[in-house]
């Protein structure tokens, strides 16, 4: 697979909730407790307001343009600014799946998305480096979603049999195209303030080529001459560009993608940790457990009793 979707993997969703919100008048409805939880949302008509805690400018979101909110931070969405909000446990039903929820009689902004409930800590690991909002406003990068839009608004309109798989895929569909769309607009020939992060880094062509060459033989014995070899690079224009654009060190990267594909497998597998260590470049036991808890914050013992429940 190529890194993004390697990312996206290991985020394991483990339920997706997909639905519309079709809300008229004056309104504001606030969401808490999104830790945990991965959110991508389109605007079909109308428009409305995001803020976003922790963010000083609210975001004015207008029909056809998205959004994906992927760090758990609570936000409001409101027609007007200063509006007081009701939670939005009042408008949706806990986990209710594929249907639309209406306020103040609907008929002005109408809203359709998904959201994806991931591991919490896991996704802080993969995630914290991405922005609090991430916007698709472009009329080109808008298009590319309105197909996937449209088959979800279908979906939730006109339940068919089987509709709750498709809008699912749909959902998966434009989370990715989504996420593809902003790291285009993160891309080499952006201006303004510069983006770090793996996620900007792979919006770079010759960091995407060694970052896809570490997950692709993650064993291997990597050097910094190496992966600038894959990028075509110099070493040294090599290693500051990555540091520039990730935000840490071609190795630290490299590390913490291992530990991250360790812990995966201490989650999921019963292999034990002198199996794992060898497959992931260690071919010593302490020097893999040393790795995976200045990494992981616990020794890969701890990590795997505490997922499956052993005292």
């Amino acid at each position: 697979m190529d890194p993004l979707s390697d990312i996206l993997s290991l985020l394991r969703p483990k339920s997706y909730v997909s639905a519309g919100f079709d809300a008229g008048g004056d309104w504001a409805v606030r969401f808490d407790d999104q830790q945990g939880y991965i959110k991508c949302y389109a605007i079909t008509r109308g428009g409305c307001w995001l803020t976003v805690d922790g963010l000083a400018d609210p975001l004015r979101l207008q029909a056809g343009e998205s959004f994906v909110m992927p760090s758990g931070r609570s936000f409001t969405l409101a027609s007007e600014l200063g509006l007081v909000p009701v939670s939005s446990r009042e408008i949706f039903p806990v986990q209710r799946d594929q249907g639309v929820a209406r306020l103040g009689g609907g008929g002005g902004m109408f809203l359709v998305g998904s959201r994806f409930a991931v591991d919490a800590g896991r996704a802080g690991l993969l995630l914290a480096s991405l922005p609090p909002v991430l916007h698709v406003h472009a009329p080109a990068d808008r298009e590319a979603l309105r197909w996937a839009v449209e088959r979800m608004i279908d979906e939730l309109h006109d339940p068919r049999p089987g509709g709750q798989l498709i809008a699912r895929h749909l959902a998966h569909m434009m989370l990715v195209q989504a996420l593809r769309l902003c790291m285009t607009e993160a891309g080499p020939t952006r201006t303004g303030p510069p983006r770090i992060g793996w996620f900007f880094a792979l919006a770079d062509p010759r960091m995407a080529a060694a970052i896809g060459a570490m997950h692709a033989d993650p064993a291997r014995r990597w050097t910094v001459q190496d992966l600038a070899a894959a990028a075509g690079m110099s070493r040294s224009a090599f290693a500051a560009r990555f540091r520039e654009t990730a935000g840490e060190t071609p190795m630290e990267y490299l590390t913490r993608w291992r530990m991250l594909l360790a812990a995966d497998r201490l989650e999921t597998t019963g292999d034990p940790i002198s199996v794992i260590a060898p497959d992931l470049g260690y071919w010593s036991d302490s020097a893999f457990s040393t790795a995976f808890k200045r990494v992981m914050g616990r020794p890969p013992r701890e990590w795997g009793e505490r997922v499956r429940g052993v005292a």
